[in-house]
């Protein structure tokens, strides 16, 4: 019998074949609700976040169907489109954590050697996400320019070939399927205050500031998308028992300027 390649399979991956075999075995029976995030990570003695990359890909799968307020149902596969399990997809986690570590590194040094024109470029990418709606493509492509602007100040062909293709894999359906709980209007509009605070340490050329206002971002990011389903506190309410979904408020809407973009600079508020 020939040798086969054996893959290291990723931890989110062995969480929701754990959970897809006692689906399949009847342990959680269609309509039953899994056991809580806190609990099953209790249980599992593994993070929240990684929970939360299982149940999104079992999601995406079409295995159960996540009522936010409410809990995480076991459906029928025939009531959904399933997907076949993608074992090669990152975690959407796994990947912002991985650009957390690079892209700040990235900025500090960007703060040190950026010229006028790389300042420019970066600018010309936030008076592009000022204007565009989000969520959507737009807002994703321009979102990338700004990212990929700033490895481009090093001069590194390298980085920004990384940088870009790791920005790319929010195009996977698992961190579509996330961001579709977790990103609106609101949620981009402070991301995009986060995006200047980068900008303006980077254009004050300080390494320091622009490494912290780097990882901030993207550890704030990972925090919006790790907010609770609400599952929690819904356990043992009426709503949780009879399986009804909640619609989350939606964010305030913050007051704010429109960019102009003069000199070569975006201005803030």
């Amino acid at each position: 019998m020939p040798l086969e390649a054996v893959e290291a399979r990723r931890l989110y991956r062995q969480v929701a074949d754990q959970l897809r075999s006692l689906i399949d075995s009847g342990e959680y029976a269609v309509g039953s609700r899994l056991p809580t995030e806190r609990e099953l990570a209790e249980q599992l003695r593994i993070s929240r976040p990684t929970v939360r990359e299982a149940l999104i890909a079992l999601e995406v799968e079409g295995r159960v169907r996540i009522r936010v307020g409410s809990g995480i149902y076991v459906i029928d596969p025939a009531d959904a489109a399933p997907t076949p399990p993608a074992a090669g997809i990152e975690g959407p986690f796994e990947l912002l954590r991985a650009r957390e570590f690079l892209e700040s590194a990235i900025a500090e040094q960007a703060a040190r050697v950026a010229t006028k024109d790389d300042i420019a470029r970066i600018d010309a990418s936030l008076v592009a996400m000022e204007n565009v709606e989000h969520p959507g493509e737009a807002s994703m492509v321009h979102d990338r320019a700004f990212h990929v602007a700033i490895a481009g100040s090093l001069g590194n062909a390298v980085l920004v070939r990384v940088v870009g293709e790791l920005f790319d894999q929010r195009l996977n359906p698992y961190f579509a399927q996330l961001a579709h709980y977790f990103e609106s209007p609101g949620t981009w509009r402070t991301a995009l205050d986060e995006h200047y605070a980068v900008r303006d340490a980077i254009a004050s050329h300080d390494p320091d500031a622009a490494r912290e206002a780097m990882r901030k971002h993207l550890a704030r990011s990972q925090e919006r998308f790790a907010q609770n389903f609400g599952a929690e506190a819904a356990a043992g309410s009426p709503a949780a028992r009879g399986g009804v979904s909640r619609t989350p408020a939606k964010p305030a809407k913050p007051k704010r300027a429109k960019t102009q973009a003069k000199s070569g600079s975006a201005r803030r508020r």
